[in-house]
This record gives C-alpha cells, structure tokens and sequence, in this order.
C-alpha cells in the first residue's frame, strides 16, 4: 500500500492487519507523520506534535504485537490526536489562548486518559478556537484552521483542528467535546464520522460534569471507529459522580434496520436551511427508505426560545470554571470573538436559567412523542454547509438564502440535542454542496439509546460510504 492507503485505514482495520502481521504500527506511524508534514502546513490543524515520541511509541506496540501470549490493547499501536482544549499531564494546554500559552497540565482528563491506557499513540494536539468557544476554529495563538475540503472554509469548531486532521488522513482517531455541537459540526463539515453520546456515557471532568450540556466526543472515519472509541471511553469513574454504568459493547458488527420507523425534519421548526443541505438531507431520508425504513416528515415545530435555554443555561455556568476567568490586565489578549461575548449584552428575547429548564421541558413534550413512534429523528446537521475560515462569531451579519442570522449559533442545528442531554445523536456525511464542501446529516435516538444511532448509522454508512471520497492535497 502507498502511504496515503495506509492514511485511509480506520482503526479496526488497522487493528485487523497489526493482529495478522500484515501491517505494523510503525509502518502506520510513519506514514502518518510524512502525510502530516506534507498536509498540515495546508490546514493548519495541530498546536504541539510528538513525532519522535510517537515512533519510539509504535516500535512499543511493534514489539507487542509480536509477542504471542495475546496480552494486546483494543487500541495498540492506532495514531491519536488530542484537542488542545483537554488536558495532557506534562503537556502544555492552551485552551487556544494567548492567556494560556505557556500552562503546563498535571492532570489527563479520564476519557484521554483511557484511549491512552488503550494503546492509542497520541501524535499531535489539535487546533481550538479560544477556550472552544466558537463553532469555527481561529485563535489569535494559532491563527487559522482550514477545511481540507476547500480551505476557504472552516472546518468547524469547536473540534475544528481534529476534524480536519481526521478528514485529510492526518491521524486515524481524534477526540473531541460537544457542548452546543463541537464535534456534529466538525463532522459535518469535515466529512466524517462525530457522535455526542447522552449525559454521564463518558466521564467529564468537574465541574463540566454538572453541566449535562458538555461530554467527551469521538471523530472518526467509520461507524464502527466511533463505536471502538466510545466502548473504550465509556463507563463510570470517582471523579464523576454523574458517569454511568458500563453499557453495552456497541459494534463491531452491525445488524440491518429493515423494518424500523424514522421521523425526519429539515428545519426543525425554526432554522432557515441551506438549499444544498435541503437537497442532501432528502437525499439521506431516501435512502431510510431504501433501507426498509418507514419514513415520515414529523417536525418538532420548536421556536427561537431554542436557542435561548440553551444561552440561558451557558450563561449561567461559565462562573463554574476558573479556567474561564481572565485577568482584567490581560483582556486585550483575548480573541474577538471572547471579547464580543463579553460585551454582548442580554435582548428583551433572553430568558433566565428557569425560563430555559421550562422551554426545554417544552421541546421535549413535542419531540418525545416522535421519538416513540420512531426508531431514529434525522435532520441536518448545520444549516448551511460551511462558513468562511475567517468569519468572526460576532460579525455584524451572516446570510441563509438572504436572510440575516446570527454567525455564533444560528447556522447550527445541533444545540437543540445538547440541551436534551440523554438523547444520543449522531452526525454521518449526507453528501457535497456545490462549493465541495460536505454535509452531515444527523441521527437522533431516544433517551440513552446509543446502540440504535449506531445502528442506523452503519446501515446509512453500507448503503452511501463516504471514504472513498478524497479531499485533494
């Protein structure tokens, strides 16, 4: 194989030929490292890369795969990046932040920690927004991060630089978080695999933990990648008192979903869409159909307030987190976008924190009954394909089909799911638009039932696969 086909294996490919002999991981790694030297000066995807560590890392894994008393890792030897946001004992954190450019963590977080202790050889960190704040990815410490697909655009945020670095071969896995969308939106954009799981599936560090809002996230390019990595980060720790039991090993085969029911919507209720996104997500509800699905159009008919709770509920728990707060004498050092949130003041529209527990109560009282005469909810991802690399959140105007939307959230269709925290949701490829940039199509399932947005995304991924599509760079 050249290196690039080595590039495009996914990890339980990988895995499959480390276990026969037929590939060994430093062989990967290598290939790995010569794509990202060739490709991230394109992109601009990684803060920090451990290249040396890693090989030296691989030939460990080499020499264990050779061994024969079957003492392997579900992981050995697969290439990881890690977000710039989550913390690496011994490593420098930036949190894309000037503020933070020299701060050295003495922790791992347990989910990073867990794909470590798994065999994952963790590469490169990847590029954030400013504290991951921004559903693009630009920081005034790393500038900007492009979309392998057509790097005018974003890659997304705010798992922007992972990705990127997943979608153009530049590591096999990447983690993520997802508070308002942070790896959908990547996801879609990017052209791959992203799946929020429902509050307490994978521990989060305190005090986020608290905040059903916000879990760690994988970003692959399989179904069946996702699958690996969540059944690796999954399952109960100390340091979290909301975490889950163990669930069940999803994956890593997958069965058919004739016969299920689907529900669908385009807008949601309350979004203006995109034309190429409408066309691709129809394009995705057909093949439901295909699959033996019974498919019907079933909109939740949610409303602006939306998007309130879900402000009302980030407002409100962003004192929670001291890496949050900023000197007075160092504000200046801070992005536009922080510095916009900042002074952004409240409209006559907000709503309290309790205003925005009652709406989401309501969002559910309309979504829960389609979720109980269907298998899977699917609707769009993002409203729009991509937005340009460079558009500030707090930009004065952004358009959809004419029509002026706020640049921070609105063009997200992802939030809504956060702030109904134990529905699993999941975002697969829907296709391109016409700039070549792609679309993602998420898959919504009912409270903690993970295994059957798995489901369904691996028939979705057999019936339409997306990886032998190639960005060209």
């Amino acid at each position: 194989m050249t290196d690039d086909d080595l590039c495009y294996l996914t990890a339980t490919k990988a895995v499959a030929l480390f276990k026969r002999r037929r590939l060994s991981p430093v062989e990967l790694m290598g290939a790995i490292i010569r794509r990202c030297e060739r490709v991230n000066p394109k992109l601009n995807a990684f803060t920090y890369t451990f290249f040396e560590r890693a090989m030296a890392a691989a030939r460990g894994a080499e020499t264990r795969y050779a061994m024969t008393d079957g003492r392997l890792r579900p992981l050995e030897g697969v290439p990881l990046t890690v977000k710039d946001d989550h913390d690496v004992e011994g490593e420098i954190t930036t949190h894309g932040s000037r503020i933070f450019a020299e701060k050295v963590s003495t922790r791992t977080v347990v989910a990073i920690a867990r794909l470590l202790r798994a065999g994952a050889i963790m590469h490169a960190r990847s590029t954030t927004p400013e504290f991951a704040a921004a559903s693009i990815c630009y920081s005034p410490l790393w500038g900007v991060t492009r979309n392998p697909w057509n790097r005018r655009y974003s890659p997304g945020g705010s798992t922007g630089g992972g990705g990127a670095a997943v979608a153009a071969v530049m590591t096999v896995l990447s983690d993520g978080a997802d508070y308002a969308g942070s790896v959908r939106t990547p996801a879609s954009c990017c052209g791959v695999f992203g799946f929020k799981p429902p509050r307490g599936r994978i521990p989060t560090r305190p005090p986020w933990n608290f905040n059903g809002f916000f879990s760690f996230r994988p970003i692959t390019r399989s179904v069946a990648d996702g699958a690996l990595m969540t059944n690796v980060m999954a399952g109960p720790h100390g340091s979290d008192v909301t975490a889950l039991p163990k669930p069940r090993r999803l994956g890593p085969t997958f069965d058919p979903i004739k016969g299920w029911r689907a529900a669908y919507s385009l807008d949601l209720g309350f979004c203006e869409v995109h034309p190429d996104v409408r066309r691709n997500t129809l394009a995705a509800v057909e093949t439901f159909r295909e699959l033996g699905c019974t498919v019907e159009e079933a909109s939740p008919s949610w409303k602006w307030q939306v998007r309130e709770a879900w402000l009302a509920n980030h407002v409100a728990f962003m004192d929670a987190d001291p890496d949050c707060f900023v000197p007075r004498h160092k504000r200046h050092l801070l992005s536009d976008y922080i510095q916009g949130y900042a002074r952004k003041k409240p409209t006559r529209h907000s709503l309290t924190f309790g205003q925005g527990v009652a709406y989401r109560a309501a969002m559910w009282a309309t979504l829960g009954p389609i979720l109980e005469r269907n298998h899977v909810f699917l609707c769009p991802t993002l409203a729009v394909p991509a937005v340009p690399a460079t558009l500030s959140p707090v930009a004065k105007e952004f358009r959809i089909n004419g029509k002026p939307i706020d640049p921070g959230l609105d063009w997200l269709m992802t939030y809504p799911f956060n702030a109904l925290p134990t529905l699993p949701v999941a975002s697969v490829p829907s296709g391109f638009a016409r700039t070549g940039v792609p679309t993602g199509l998420q898959i919504v399932g009912r409270p903690f039932d993970d295994a059957s947005v798995f489901l369904a995304a691996a028939a979705f991924e057999k019936a339409r696969p997306w990886r032998g599509e190639r960005p060209w760079l």
